[in-house]
């Protein structure tokens, strides 16, 4: 016998091939998870956001004002997408995490500029992402004061004297120290939970497919719903544990401020764990082995992780990438959780995303529900 033959060798390859061929999924995971990472990295992720979204509370409308603006807005830092008209509006645009920015023009600003006084601009900027907030901050200053020398008609100004001419106080909200763990943990909670539930759940089903076990299920008399809630409340229970776990250390060794309602966050996550292992579940209808799970839970698990605004500041990302990113729980999770906790958000604020969030249930239920009598009856 020869120590290496080529027919031999030959219908190895042929045999490997002939597999791989009939792993469809597997062969998918190979060319797809590539191609989305080539994607998210060249294209989606940006360390510098531009087009944050902003609003700005004017009670005068006067020149300097709406030049002021408009060159925020032509920088492309900031786009402006609302004009709340008291105060207390602005707050909630903010807290519920629709605007990153408010910019508040006094009354008298116009009537300041035109006697010469130093005129005052206030700009609220929603730290609890750092790295989202700071190069618009850094930026705003020049921006404005080069705005208000060009509508008075002297841009030759001495940059000594530029500075003078107008103040920009700017109050880093909910994270003025710019502490990266306050964004980072809240946000992992959520990332935990998605890898362990999903993955569990849609491994546990395909499990019972894999042993043979799954015909004793179906020989029961129990309806296909019936399977699923069994199925899927015990990974709720094991959620339940690593969010105390991870909750705990966020307040305990990263010393996190928690100023929201503990009951409305558990409630959010209640929601988001409940998609999860439905989706879980949904996943494990197409997998017909524990590696094919796997597979398919990284391959969600990879775009969703990526934008979701956990590693990269979410309105950074070209438009493409964030209307992707609007089709993930973790994303819509991530503005809600982070909301209450930093924030002190309360239910009108995350109203919408709430909302949002508990639509993915009677989606992946019926996607689940779907699939196992499709494949199972």
């Amino acid at each position: 016998m020869t120590f290496l033959s080529l027919p031999r060798l030959k219908a190895m390859l042929s045999k490997e091939f002939v597999q791989m061929r009939r792993d469809r999924i597997t062969f998918a995971m190979m060319l797809g998870v590539p191609v989305i990472q080539l994607l998210l990295f060249g294209f989606a992720i940006n360390n510098d956001p531009k087009g944050l979204k902003a609003a700005i509370l004017a009670t005068g409308q006067d020149r300097y004002t709406r030049a002021i603006v408009t060159a925020l807005e032509v920088s492309n830092y900031y786009r402006f997408v609302a004009l709340p008209g008291t105060a207390a509006e602005a707050e909630s645009l903010i807290a519920g995490g629709r605007v990153s920015f408010v910019v508040t023009v006094p009354s008298d600003f116009g009537t300041r500029v035109e006697r010469g006084d130093s005129p005052t601009l206030l700009v609220e900027a929603d730290a609890s992402d750092p790295a989202a907030a700071s190069g618009a901050v850094a930026a705003l200053g020049t921006i404005a004061r080069r705005a208000l020398l060009r509508e008075q008609g002297r841009e030759a100004i001495a940059e000594e004297q530029e500075k003078t001419e107008l103040n920009v106080l700017v109050h880093r909200r909910y994270n003025p120290e710019g502490m990266s763990q306050y964004n980072i943990v809240p946000g992992l909670l959520g990332v935990i939970l998605q890898m362990t539930m999903v993955m569990m759940t849609a491994m546990a089903l395909t499990r019972e497919v894999e042993r043979g076990t799954m015909e004793n299920l179906l020989a029961m008399p129990a309806t296909p719903t019936e399977i699923m809630l069994g199925k899927v409340l015990p990974f709720m229970g094991v959620g339940a544990v690593q969010v105390a776990v991870v909750l705990g250390a966020a307040k305990l060794l990263f010393h996190v401020p928690f100023v929201g309602s503990l009951p409305l966050l558990l409630s959010g996550v209640l929601v988001f764990v409940l998609s999860l292992v439905l989706l879980g579940y949904t996943i494990s209808t197409l997998a017909r082995t524990q590696m094919q799970a796997m597979q398919l839970t990284f391959f969600f698990f990879l775009p969703s992780l990526m934008l979701s605004g956990f590693m990269f500041p979410f309105d950074g990302m070209p438009a493409w990438a964030r209307a992707i990113g609007e089709i993930f729980p973790l994303t819509h999770f991530l503005r809600v959780i982070r909301a209450v906790m930093l924030k002190g958000a309360t239910l009108p604020d995350i109203g919408m995303e709430f909302a949002i969030l508990a639509l993915f249930i009677p989606l992946y239920a019926g996607l689940a529900l779907l699939r196992f009598r499709r494949t199972l009856d």
